[in-house]
């Protein structure tokens, strides 16, 4: 650190160096008064001004540099805090920049969803419309179901009226009975009293109702087809039920009885060539027992499940008596 200049030292280390010194030539003169003290004390004042003035200045130097050096550590340190404020303001930016890029992203995502739920509102809506167009064609079409078969219930029940004197009069006057065939499609027609001779005997056939047209497949006694299909025409045609009544019965009891007999006989020829190919073990004369009990109204499965326990009783005694037998030969 470098000393300050003191004028006062250096004045008065010449006046000290001047003292010491012996007389000079200036003292052997003669004394002129120059107004030397005048002078010195002009120089002495101007000396303390200007120490006053050093002084002065060395502390305003001092001053100003403590202030700067002061104003110095201030701006340092406002400098440092405002790189700490821009290192904050970069983070928050960082972190404001992430968080728009989140948001972009999230927003994205929003839109993406929120048009793929447009989409299945879209279609929901076309799926809700297309239903309730579906809904309302089955309601007209429910509602003409239901007139039209309110409207048949009505025709129905005012035929009804008239069907219990009509199959009264078919069971009083045709000598006729109704019944089920095992079947829904298939009605029983039984007639009674077809031979004078035994008024118990019965014939009966069986009508399908599952088409159109009414078929007769099974009736008792058996029946020539041809004459079955004419009375069948005559029923499709006017598809009146009495045609097919009364032409039944006409057939039953118009057919002779060499005709039933030679009938018979020719059904049981061919039952026994069926049996004989079968391997049915049935001869002539069960044929014809058979026959005669499904004429008098006996169901044929039920008659065959009968065939087949009696079969089975006979095998089972057969089959003890040869165990027997061989028991009793041991």
């Amino acid at each position: 650190m470098s000393t300050a200049f003191d004028p006062s030292m250096s004045i008065g280390h010449s006046r000290q160096t001047l003292a010491s010194a012996g007389p000079s030539a200036a003292d052997t003169l003669p004394s002129i008064d120059f107004g030397f003290d005048d002078l010195r004390e002009r120089m002495a004042k101007f000396t303390a001004k200007f120490d006053a003035f050093i002084e002065q200045g060395r502390k305003r130097v001092l001053e100003e540099r403590n202030q700067f050096r002061s104003n110095m550590a201030e701006l340092q340190e406002d400098e440092r805090m405002k790189r700490r404020d821009i290192e904050i303001a970069q983070v928050k930016l960082s972190t404001h920049q992430q968080t728009i890029e989140k948001e972009e992203a999230e927003k994205r995502e929003m839109e993406s969803a929120i048009a793929s739920l447009a989409a299945q509102r879209d279609s929901h809506i076309a799926a809700r419309d297309s239903l309730k167009a579906q809904i309302a064609e089955t309601q007209a079409e429910i509602e003409s179901r239901l007139a039209a078969q309110r409207a048949y219930m009505k025709q129905k029940e005012a035929q009804t009226r008239y069907n219990v004197p009509e199959l009264d009069f078919w069971i009083t006057n045709l000598c006729l009975r109704i019944e089920g065939a095992g079947k829904d499609d298939r009605l029983k027609f039984v007639y009674t009293h077809i031979d004078e001779k035994n008024w118990e005997r019965e014939a009966w056939f069986e009508l399908v109702t599952s088409s159109r047209d009414y078929d007769v497949k099974h009736c008792r006694p058996k029946l020539e087809r041809e004459s079955v299909e004419r009375v069948l025409d005559r029923v499709n045609e006017t598809r009146e039920l009495v045609v097919l009544l009364k032409g039944m019965r006409e057939l039953t009891s118009a057919m002779p009885k060499a005709d039933k007999h030679a009938a018979a006989s020719q059904a049981v020829d061919i039952l026994e060539e069926i049996s004989a190919m079968l391997n049915c073990h049935m001869d002539r004369r069960m044929l014809s027992t058979c026959i005669s009990l499904i004429e008098q109204g006996v169901h044929p499965e039920s008659l065959v499940q009968v065939i087949k326990e009696l079969r089975e009783i006979a095998d089972e005694t057969r089959r003890e008596q040869q165990e027997a037998a061989a028991a009793n030969s041991r």
